[in-house]
């Protein structure tokens, strides 16, 4: 029996308890939080068999674990892992644990901007080609979870945070993905490369027969692989493939293109088909079937699922029109990067929403795309002087509070019929709120609330 410390009681931490303890572990579990979901994560890890606590952590207790899991919540600036009895503990990842007692080959998913979107539109195929492939990691599943299941998925799709691949030993994927690269978590990382360090540990278990789909526009993400065991597939959607590139490509008349290994170029979808909005999703959407493809799932079955997935909350998602503008609830931009994936997508005058907490990035790269389609700026939060000091100047900046709800209907006032009003805060919420979710949900019941009135 070892004695295993989980640090986290929200979802990943919860589960790799219950794993933990069906593995026969002793188990003690913690969260420097106390809330009422937390309380109830304990009461269960409790009546299971194991020892948990909320408001703190034992550091008695963990010194004298055999191996500490880490929820990804868990900053490695925390001042328990830095504690000299419990910085000699090992430590791994939940995703590494869960990892460890899985029975099915896995799809990791990795990047800066479209993790989320990508694995759940990779699920939404193979289970479309008749796989049953759940999606987990960071996009809400804990992977734990999965791996507590008596009958194994077919195949497992895994967003996985720069987090959660820093604490990993023997993490394999038969599938990776790296979808782009660009600062972020600058609050949680020294500089640009140490975060590119992380993400790179994807490729560290790297076999001969593992499989990289990887964006050929990037040259920061053509580079993370190095010399990695595997093949690489390559998926491009503003340049033309050259001869002999395997993967796929947007082709001229609009149509997404493979062009596999042993057979010649086809045909699965024009991207104006996809129901989510973007070139950007495009990528997405050519990851996601270059995946599917390369895990067995058949043509047709992959352009049915092309067509008909919708998207996910928080991401560029319509919430309503209301007296002629068009409200977007997109939480998950959560940095520079994604903010201005979704001004890209933007085409009529837009009020946006920027705000929530620093994460060392400059705001002025917004520039270009604010210019062309922003007509006003509320700065909100902890970010809001910082926002107001970037892009004063450029277009109208209007530095509000930490008052959520006054900042949508000061958007309201704004706003005029034909314009939208743009949630994409470049910020993490964790301000104001628990997480984008949280943000995203107040958002759209705000709007919704306006809508109802008439």
């Amino acid at each position: 029996m070892a004695r295993i410390g989980i640090l986290g009681l929200a979802r990943s931490g919860r589960a790799a308890a219950k794993l933990a303890l069906r593995q026969g572990n002793d188990v003690y579990a913690s969260d420097a939080g106390d809330t009422p979901e937390l309380r109830v994560a304990a009461d269960e890890i409790s009546r299971a068999g194991g020892h948990a606590e909320v408001g703190g952590h034992s550091l008695d207790r963990l010194s004298g674990c055999d191996l500490v899991v880490l929820s990804p919540g868990v900053p490695p600036t925390a001042m328990v892992l830095a504690d000299h009895r419990v910085a000699t503990v090992p430590r791994i990842s939940e995703l590494e644990f869960a990892w460890r007692a899985l029975r099915s080959p896995v799809i990791a998913i990795t990047g800066t901007n479209g993790k989320s979107t990508t694995t759940a539109w990779t699920a939404h195929l193979l289970r479309r080609a008749g796989f049953d492939a759940p999606a987990a990691g960071n996009i809400g599943l804990a992977l734990s979870e999965v791996a507590l299941r008596a009958a194994p998925p077919d195949w497992v799709v895994v967003e996985a945070s720069s987090f959660q691949l820093a604490d990993i030993d023997t993490f394999a994927p038969r599938i990776g993905v790296v979808t782009n690269l660009s600062p972020d978590h600058l609050d949680r990382y020294p500089t640009v490369a140490a975060y590119y360090a992380d993400k790179a540990r994807l490729f560290e278990h790297a076999e001969v027969g593992s499989t990289w789909v990887l964006n050929a526009e990037d040259e920061a993400v053509c580079t993370l692989p190095g010399e990695a065991n595997g093949a690489r597939l390559f998926f491009r959607v503003n340049t033309g493939a050259p001869a002999g590139e395997q993967g796929g490509f947007v082709s001229p008349d609009g149509w997404l293109t493979i062009r596999p290994a042993a057979r010649d170029e086809f045909r699965l979808v024009p991207a104006s088909e996809l129901r989510v909005p973007g070139r950007h999703n495009q990528g997405n959407a050519l990851a996601a079937a270059l995946c599917a493809l390369t895990a067995g799932a058949d043509p047709a079955a992959v352009a049915a699922g092309l067509r008909t997935f919708t998207g996910l909350e928080h991401r560029l998602e319509h919430v309503a029109e209301l007296a002629g503008v068009t409200w977007i609830n997109d939480s998950k931009a959560t940095n520079v990067d994604s903010t201005l994936v979704a001004l890209r997508s933007m085409d009529r005058p837009t009020v946006l929403l920027l705000g929530g907490r620093h994460k060392g990035e400059a705001y002025r790269r917004l520039v270009p795309e604010l210019v062309r389609t922003v007509s006003s700026v509320l700065a909100y939060g902890e970010a809001a002087a910082l926002i107001a000091a970037d892009l004063g100047g450029v277009v109208p900046v209007e530095q509000l509070g930490s008052d959520f709800e006054a900042v949508i209907e000061r958007a309201g006032e704004v706003a005029r019929a034909g314009d939208a009003v743009l949630l994409a805060p470049a910020c993490s919420s964790f301000d104001m709120f628990e997480s984008y979710e949280e943000r995203g949900r107040v958002f759209k019941e705000r709007v919704l609330r306006e809508v109802a009135r008439g």
